[in-house]
């Protein structure tokens, strides 16, 4: 009975072994196909991709708007390889199509929040409000724009952290877009027996004296407020986004000292506060 049982075993495994190497012989060339055409398919997205990317270099788009298109033409060449991979060996496409559009759908309805931010992103990436290295302000948030990518926007705030915006909070809300510079605003309080064309010239000096000063465009200084006890001299000049701190703090600075020295009154009183 043992010999009987012993026999059945090796039987099966005959008969295996027999499978196993029919369906070899049947689909292994197939098999080996296939992964030699996704293999193909990598390499040649990859050498498309770059193609494209040194094309789109000629019309000047914004980094993550090439990257976009240079990654949909990868994927898009690699899909075709892929469904030639299929069709060698031999799996209808029809009824996998049909099956990945139910499946599709369900993973939509439970990605909603990712898909709008996607949505977001491409309004981002082909409107451009603001494009990478420009200063921004948007939804209590504002910073250097660093990345913009298809899911968010991160923003290099001036204390040297990072914000993180997903971009469904920014479309549609209001943008403050400052560009590349930005305009300090320093109220600086005279009292009213001061010579206001003295004051403003002796502003003037101190930000001529400056090189962080741009000349395009040009500072406004004149009288910005009149208040109970002092008459406020305004003093706008513009900066490159990167100084804008701290020169704003060193004109302060500079501007209380010459007037001192000038003797120029500086009366105790609250002015209006000056914009950031």
């Amino acid at each position: 009975m043992t010999t009987d049982l012993v026999n059945d075993q090796l039987g099966n495994f005959d008969h295996i072994q027999r499978v196993v190497i029919d369906l070899a012989i049947q689909f292994g060339p197939k098999v080996v196909v296939a992964i030699l055409i996704l293999i193909a398919g990598v390499f040649a997205g990859r050498w498309v991709g770059k193609a494209t990317d040194r094309g789109l270099k000629k019309f000047n788009l914004e980094p993550p708007v090439r990257q976009l298109l240079v990654r949909i033409v990868r994927i898009f060449v690699l899909a075709l390889f892929a469904i030639i991979a299929l069709q060698n060996l031999g799996v209808e496409l029809l009824p996998l199509i049909a099956g990945l559009g139910v499946a599709g759908a369900g993973v939509a309805l439970a990605m909603q929040g990712v898909l709008s931010n996607m949505m977001a992103g491409l309004t981002i990436i082909f409107t451009r409000p603001f494009r990478i290295g420009e200063y921004i302000s948007i939804v209590s948030e504002e910073g250097v724009v660093e990345t913009i990518s298809l899911f968010s926007t991160v923003l290099s705030h001036a204390d040297q952290s990072r914000v993180v915006i997903p971009n469904r909070k920014i479309v549609g809300e209001i943008l403050h877009n400052y560009g590349y510079i930005r305009q300090i605003e320093i109220l600086i309080g005279v009292a009213y027996n001061t010579d206001l064309d003295k004051a403003i010239a002796l502003a003037g000096d101190v930000l001529q004296a400056d090189t962080r000063i741009l000349k395009d465009p040009a500072p406004v200084i004149g009288v910005g407020s009149l208040n109970s006890m002092a008459v406020s001299i305004s003093v706008k000049p513009w900066v490159n986004v990167p100084d804008y701190a701290a020169t704003k703090s060193e004109l302060s600075k500079a501007i209380v000292k010459v007037y001192r020295s000038k003797r120029i009154v500086i009366p105790v009183t609250t002015l209006p506060a000056a914009t950031a």
